[in-house]
């Protein structure tokens, strides 16, 4: 099955959750395993030490993912890496003591947190998400990470929609979509 083959079970929604805005569901793609496993699969492959082209981060020690589409996937490239996971939290859901960001969405704001003990100094995170719009909820990640003392490898996406310009708030770093629109 082709990575394009997901595109097919993403349900659009529109004027949700405002007007204007075609929401792109993965309910229907997470009903499916093997459409969840072409996900998790198309996530990880450019990170695997044998990857055909050679990886896109020469080194990674752990995996981090926004609450809370960030924690279906992120887990799974976690174990699929053989890598610790990181969960980057929505405030007050963390014990420990933490690290906070506030940051715009394109439709509000919204703030997270991570342990601050989550990561070690000089570590390199690969974050994952389910979707790449205008890369605030990632930027916010990558700041969070760096206030850890680590950074950031790459960031990978099940779904990018390029019109919104995302990948580039986020330069310089590594960006991959498994499918974009």
């Amino acid at each position: 099955m082709h990575l394009d083959a997901l595109k097919e079970v993403i349900r659009n929604i529109p004027d949700f959750p405002e007007p204007g805005i075609q929401f792109k569901d993965i309910t229907t793609l997470l009903k499916s395993p093997r459409h969840l496993k072409l996900a998790v699969e198309g996530l990880a492959a450019p990170f695997r030490a044998d990857a055909p082209e050679g990886p896109l981060a020469e080194r990674i020690d752990a995996v981090a993912g926004m609450e809370a589409r960030g924690f279906v996937f992120g887990p799974l490239v976690a174990w699929q890496l053989d890598l610790p996971f990181i969960p980057i939290r929505k405030p007050g859901k963390l014990p420990a003591p933490t690290h906070s960001v506030a940051y715009d969405l394109e439709y509000g704001s919204a703030s997270l947190e991570v342990h601050q003990d989550a990561l070690l100094t000089g570590q390199r995170v690969l974050v994952i998400d389910d979707l790449l719009a205008t890369g605030g909820t990632a930027a916010a990640t990558a700041e969070l990470i760096g206030r850890c003392g680590a950074e950031v490898a790459a960031f990978a996406f099940v779904i990018e929609l390029a019109f919104l310009t995302g990948r580039e708030v986020l330069a310089p770093h590594r960006v991959h979509a498994v499918i974009q629109y």
